[in-house]
Parts: C-alpha cells; structure tokens; sequence
C-alpha cells in the first residue's frame, strides 16, 4: 500500500499541557490519511468485523486508515533508530518485530480492530508479514482453573498463563526464527491440546487481550507491555459496553450456542427475556468489575486510545505526545 501525498490535519488538545495526550476529533483524524488509498473491499472488511460491530467501509477509511499510516510511520521510525543503533555499537544485528498491544474490555470491539490492523499494515510495502496472537491462548485450562476455585474469574489477569506469554513475546521480540504459541477454542471454551500457533519471525506482531497492558507484578522485573513498541486501548462508556455485550449474547446464543460442542449450548433455549437476564448477570459479576478493577485502569499506559461512541464509531483519538 502507497500513499498519494503528504497528509496533514489539526488537533483539538494539542495545547493542553495538563494532558500527556494530543487529543484529536474524528474529523481532523480522518483528514491525515486523506491522501493515502483505503487497500480493503467492502467484502473484506464485512468479513473481519465482528459479531454486533457495524464496522464500514467509511469507518475504516476515517479512523483505521489514519491509524495504520501512523503504525507505519513508527515502524519506519524504530528501523530507522535500529540501524543508527547498530551504526553506533560497530555491529549488523538483525532487526526484530514490530510488536502492537490492542487492549479493551469484552465486547468494546478490540478483536476487530486487530484483525482490521493485520490487514492493514499487511497492504504496506514494508511490512507484508504481519501476526496476531490473542491472549486467550495463554489462559490457564479450565480444569486448572476449576483446581484453583477462579473459574468465575476467568478473564481476570490471574487466570492467565502470564509466564508462558511473557517467555513468548520475549522469543519473537529477540528474533527467534519459530515460536509457538496455544490455541484456544471458543466453541469449547478451552485450550486445545496438542493445537499450536506458529509464529514466524514477522515484521508486526499484534497481541490483542484485555489485559495485555497490565504492568508487572508478583515479583516480576519485566510486563509483556514493556516489550511492546506501540500499543491501542480501545475506550467506550460502561453502560455502552454493556449494552453491546448484552446484544452479543444474544446473538451467539441464537447462533453458536446451539452447536451441541458449544460450551454454552446450555443457554440455547433460555427466552430472550432469560437471555438477557443471563447476560446482565454475567456482566455484572464478572466482566464489569474486571473492566473497573484490571482493565480501564490500563488505559494511561497506552500509546494511542480509540473512544467510542454509543453506536461504535470513534468518536475521538488521543495519542501520547512524543
């Protein structure tokens, strides 16, 4: 993917100083790739949203098409440091991937958004192979969480395998030529044994989890954040989110959920009415106070934060002044 020109665009909190962020308006977003051609189909684009995100052609060109430019940028930039680093030291070290944290709550959309940005920054010249790994693989079993009495905490960051994730970044972040990473499926709601990712030595890996941005702790020196190079939190009200994970349990619950496989073929015959209170009460028990207690509390750290509106377009885009 080429750009026709320079793009240019004005900033609506560039001269807050109170803020570590340029806060920008949609539209002054959309205006710096106004130049750069939109790589993507429209079938392609319904082809990588997801279950209840009304993601189009004009919300990719406006907000994911600026943001994949910059992405580009950053990367140009970082290699650019890479060889002068390398210039300084008297040494030819190979260059290692670019990697990206997209962090959010359930439901805020944030799968989409990755998947829309491999596609993306795969169009640009430089960057042909791009990764994506979500953080589901490296959850704990369920029967390990069962062991440990916090399967209703599954999503919490103690219920990941923060190690196994950490050891994995690190192997593709130092240039190792394979690393493998777990599969989970979400029709059993599980890892599955035996099944593996395998990442081959990219030019952007995208990590995409809810609690990617999560800084140290337990005693260790280094957080998977630390490792990355750029990272998006994606933001929207509470009762917003809330709203579209209510409306996504309704509809996988008259989809998937009837797949006898399924995890949640339990709820395939619950009225709508005994749908959606199952739906609140899981909101309300475990992913609201995951979200107010682990996740938003993230936010600061991100390089780039996305805000939603109740309909799930980007209303605004803040970024981290240099």
């Amino acid at each position: 993917m080429a750009e026709n020109g320079a793009a240019r665009g004005g900033s609506t909190g560039g001269g807050d100083s109170s803020t570590p962020y340029v806060e920008l308006g949609r539209a002054d977003w959309a205006e710096l790739a106004q130049n750069t051609r939109l790589p993507l189909k429209e079938t392609e684009i319904v082809q990588l949203r997801g279950l209840g995100d009304p993601l189009d052609m004009r919300e990719v060109s406006e907000v994911y098409l600026p943001l994949s430019r910059l992405l580009n940028l950053y990367v140009g930039g970082t290699r650019q440091l890479h060889r002068a680093t390398s210039d300084f030291l008297g040494e030819r070290s190979q260059r290692t991937p670019f990697v990206i944290g997209v962090a959010g709550s359930v439901a805020v959309g944030k799968s989409t958004i990755a998947r829309l940005l491999r596609e993306l920054l795969s169009r640009w010249d430089d960057t042909p192979r791009v990764e994506l790994v979500t953080t589901d693989g490296f959850l704990l079993p369920n029967a390990e969480l069962q062991r440990r009495g916090i399967m209703e905490r599954k999503g919490f960051p103690e219920s990941y395998d923060r190690r196994s994730l950490l050891r994995f970044v690190t192997e593709v972040k130092s240039g190792a030529p394979e690393v493998r990473a777990p599969f989970y499926s979400h029709l059993s709601y599980d890892i599955v044994p035996d099944a593996e990712i395998v990442v081959r030595r990219p030019d952007v890996l995208i990590v995409e989890g809810l609690n990617v941005l999560q800084p140290a702790g337990g005693g260790n020196r280094l957080a998977v954040s630390d490792l990355f190079d750029f990272s998006v939190y994606v933001d929207a009200r509470t009762r917003d989110i809330a709203h579209w994970y209510e409306e996504r349990f309704l509809k996988l619950q008259r989809g998937a959920f009837a797949n006898p496989q399924s995890y949640f073929h339990r709820y395939a015959d619950l009225t709508e009415d005994e749908a959606r209170a199952r739906a609140a009460s899981i909101w309300a028990s475990i992913n609201e106070p995951n979200l107010v207690q682990n996740i938003r509390p993230t936010r600061s750290r991100a390089r780039l934060v996305l805000r939603k509106d109740a309909d799930h377009t980007v209303s605004s885009v803040l970024l981290r002044k240099l």
